[in-house]
């Protein structure tokens, strides 16, 4: 027990020592993606300087929103581009099925639904005919066999055991041997 002791309380520092080490890794991640961020910020957006006349802050804003046109065009283009190259990779994938052979198969959800209504849903207001499977059955006829005779002739064990003992029940049976 005491060698388990030790290892369990070493399993427990190294569990300690691995979460610091992570969690040191994890403040020096955000910290580099910080410095990155603020690179990039610097390298593309320069710092903005206001002018001091409304002639010059007008002007400012026309450049503005002449860049913010041209962002929105370029963005509109790329959506449209990787539109159509998503619609041929669908048609060329369903092509590629076709020339297969393997066709792929939605996933289907059960329904709970009698035969009268799945007809209905499928042929509309064509469909006239019930679906009433016990009514297209034959009528068979059982044939009386001779055992069932047997069987009913003898009738409430009862009275065959009374009839059957005494003196009178072996003459019957002797009788009904011979």
């Amino acid at each position: 027990q005491k060698k388990r002791r030790a290892a369990t309380a070493r399993r427990q520092h190294l569990k300690s020592a691995m979460l610091q080490l992570a969690v040191t890794e994890i403040e020096k991640e955000a910290a580099a993606k910080e410095v990155e961020k603020q690179n990039y910020l610097a390298e593309h957006c320069p710092p903005l300087s206001l002018p001091g006349s409304m002639q010059e802050l007008q002007e400012l804003c026309k450049k503005l929103h002449a860049k913010i046109e041209s962002v929105d065009e370029e963005r509109y283009d790329t959506e449209v581009k990787l539109q159509k190259t998503n619609k041929e990779l669908e048609d060329l994938s369903q092509k590629l099925f076709d020339l297969r052979g393997k066709f792929k198969r939605p996933p289907l959800r059960r329904v709970r639904m009698s035969a009268d209504a799945m007809l209905r849903a499928l042929l509309g207001s064509k469909h006239k005919v019930c679906m009433d499977l016990r009514a297209n059955l034959k009528q068979v006829k059982k044939e009386d066999t001779e055992k069932e005779k047997d069987l009913r002739d003898v009738g409430d064990w009862r009275k065959n055991i009374e009839e059957k003992s005494g003196m009178e029940g072996r003459k019957k049976m002797f009788e009904a041997g011979e």
